[in-house]
């Protein structure tokens, strides 16, 4: 009896250890099990981001992109800025939607660490974010060439989930996208 009341919490703590494991480390954002992928882009209600910089039109882009939801007072989004930096380098479009940020401290983010934008624009009431259920900044999704919503990643875009979770998906859908 004496053993079974040292091990019991003991067992109880390594099954919860596991079940959480097991949450964290799941299906990853953008599989069937995200209601958004496979959805049309929704219309977005957001606002022009400023002058001198091209606004936000979905009708307008050709081929898939990649749509970040990013704000200057979000760590995270500084965190992955150099990636986006990167891949806006190497030709893939990435465009941006500010997440309940101020049009000034936005623009001096931009200014500090580059524009990796193709367009902007600003979602300063957070409707935007909620048509598309997004929780917090950053946040990226990719689009198809038809509208469609392929993957979304909540957090920060790091190498690694760029190479492993989120590249596969964009060549995919950049391939479609060449094929017609």
């Amino acid at each position: 009896m004496r053993r079974l009341v040292v091990w019991a919490p003991l067992a109880a703590i390594a099954v919860l250890l596991t079940v959480f494991a097991i949450a964290l480390t799941g299906r990853p954002e953008g599989t069937p099990g995200d209601p958004m992928a496979g959805q049309p882009l929704p219309e977005l209600p957001v606002t022009e981001f400023g002058a001198g910089f091209a606004p936000f039109d979905p009708a307008t882009i050709d081929g898939p992109y990649l749509l970040n939801f990013w704000a200057s007072w979000c760590a995270p989004c500084r965190i992955e800025h150099p990636l986006l930096m990167d891949l806006a380098e190497a030709g893939i479009p990435v465009h941006g939607i500010t997440y309940a940020d101020r049009p000034e401290n936005a623009r001096a983010f931009l200014s500090e660490l580059g524009n990796p934008f193709t367009s902007l624009a600003a979602d300063h009431e957070r409707r935007a974010a909620l048509e598309l259920g997004v929780t917090g900044a950053p946040e990226t999704f990719i689009i198809d060439g038809s509208g469609i919503i392929r993957a979304r990643w909540r957090g920060a875009i790091t190498p690694q989930i760029w190479e492993q979770r989120l590249e596969p998906v964009w060549q995919a859908a950049a391939d479609e996208a060449e094929a017609r």
